[in-house]
């Protein structure tokens, strides 16, 4: 059942991809799938976000407790588009970074800019 779900959706994400995002399993395991977003942050390592931990794990209530078998890769794949776009500081992650992004906006996007520099090389 799950590998005919998967199969459907990399059909779909194939042929009608959402807006800057792809994905695709990675080689021939549909249940390890890699994707990638475009647009003002992109990350492939470390990133510094308040919904992102050190270790890539990711905050995103769909994620969690809204998720249901509804939602398609590309309803997840905008949802995190979304994230990167608009970060949900009062949800964290990483509460340091979260209260830098509501305090200090200008020492957020400059600390964010530094670990692109750093890590997505």
């Amino acid at each position: 059942m799950a590998l005919k779900r998967l199969n459907k959706e990399l059909q779909d994400i194939t042929t009608d991809p959402p807006p800057g995002c792809s994905a695709g399993p990675v080689g021939d395991d549909l249940f390890k799938w890699e994707a990638s977003l475009t647009g003002p942050v992109g990350f492939k390592t470390k990133i510094y976000h308040p919904n992102i931990n050190s270790s890539g794990a990711i905050c995103l209530d769909i994620l969690r407790s809204q998720w249901s078998p509804a939602l398609t890769v590309s309803k997840i794949l905008l949802s995190l588009h979304a994230l990167m776009s608009e970060p949900n500081p009062d949800d964290p992650l990483m509460p340091d970074i979260a209260k830098l992004f509501k305090t200090d906006r200008k020492k957020y996007m400059q600390n964010a800019r530094e670990w692109t520099r750093k890590y997505a090389t």
